[in-house]
C-alpha cells in the first residue's frame, strides 16, 4: 500500500511511514490503543472506541491514517462521519438540524506511549486534513470532544485553530470540551473582549460559552491551567454562522 508521508522520529530517530489504515489493520488499532488506555493515570480521560465503531470508520464512513516503524502501528488518527442522533455534536455548538449533513468528527487519536515527544498527532493531524481536502465533500465543520485537563488532547486541537464552542456532559455524563473548526471560515475574527478562565472554575467556563464566548487558547500560570475566552465583533459566534 502507498504511503502518504515519510519521516523520521526526532527522539529515537528511526524512519517512520504514515498510510491509509483498512479493516486489515483493525487488530493492530485495537493493541495500541489498549497500551494508551494502560498507561492512563485517569481512564475518564479518554472514550475508547469499541471494534465495532472502529469497524463502522474503517467500512466507508470516514478516514484512518497510522504511522508505522517498519510493520509496527505506533499511532493512528481517525476522521468519523457521525450518524445522525440525539448525541450529535452539531446540536452542541448551536447548528440547525439542516446543517448537521456538514459535520464530521475528529475522532480518537492514539500515539504508544514509547512513541510520545515526536509530535505524531500534530503530524497525523495535517495529514488526515489534507486526505480529507482531497476528496469532494460538503463537510464545513469539524467537532470533537476532549476531557478537562487532558493536556496533550487540548494542545492538539487548539494548535489546529480549533476553538472551545460548549462545556457539557457527554457519554453517560462525562464532561467534556466541544471543540470546532469551521472550514468555510476565510478571515480570522475580530475579538472585542478576551478573558481568562481557570480550567478548574467549570461553571463560569459554561456560562462563558452560553453567551456566545469561545476558548481559543490554554497556558500554565504557576502550575494551573487557564483557558482564553473571548467573543468577536459578530456576537455568539455559532449564531452567526447559522444567520
Amino acid at each position: 500500500m502507498s504511503h502518504i508521508y515519510e519521516g523520521m522520529l526526532k527522539n529515537q530517530q528511526l524512519p517512520f511511514v504514515v498510510r491509509k489504515l483498512t479493516i486489515g489493520d483493525l487488530p493492530e488499532i485495537l493493541n495500541v490503543q489498549n497500551q494508551v488506555i494502560l498507561q492512563l493515570e485517569n481512564k475518564e480521560r479518554l472514550q475508547p472506541l469499541t471494534n465495532e465503531e472502529f469497524q463502522f470508520i474503517l467500512e466507508e464512513n470516514g478516514w484512518m491514517i497510522g504511522a508505522f516503524v517498519e510493520s509496527q502501528l505506533i499511532a493512528f488518527r481517525a476522521l468519523l462521519v457521525p450518524p445522525m442522533d440525539e448525541e450529535h455534536l452539531g446540536w452542541d455548538i448551536g447548528l440547525s438540524e439542516t446543517e448537521l449533513p456538514q459535520v464530521i468528527y475528529q475522532e480518537i487519536s492514539n500515539v504508544l506511549p514509547a512513541f510520545r515527544g515526536n509530535q505524531l498527532q500534530k503530524i497525523l493531524a495535517g495529514l488526515i486534513m489534507q486526505e480529507l481536502a482531497k476528496e469532494q465533500h460538503s463537510y464545513r465543520y469539524v467537532c470533537c470532544t476532549v476531557a478537562p485537563f487532558n493536556i496533550p488532547s487540548l494542545k492538539d486541537k487548539f494548535s489546529q485553530g480549533m476553538r472551545i464552542a460548549a462545556l457539557k456532559e457527554k457519554y453517560g455524563g462525562s464532561l467534556r470540551y466541544i471543540f470546532v473548526k469551521d472550514l468555510g471560515e476565510t478571515r480570522e475574527p475580530k475579538y472585542e473582549e478576551t478573558v481568562f478562565i481557570p480550567m478548574k472554575e467549570i461553571s463560569l467556563q459554561q456560562a462563558k460559552l452560553a453567551e456566545g464566548w469561545q476558548a481559543i487558547q490554554m497556558e500554565e500560570r504557576a502550575g494551573e491551567w487557564w483557558l482564553q475566552y473571548t467573543v468577536s465583533t459578530a456576537g455568539a459566534w455559532h449564531r452567526s454562522w447559522t444567520n
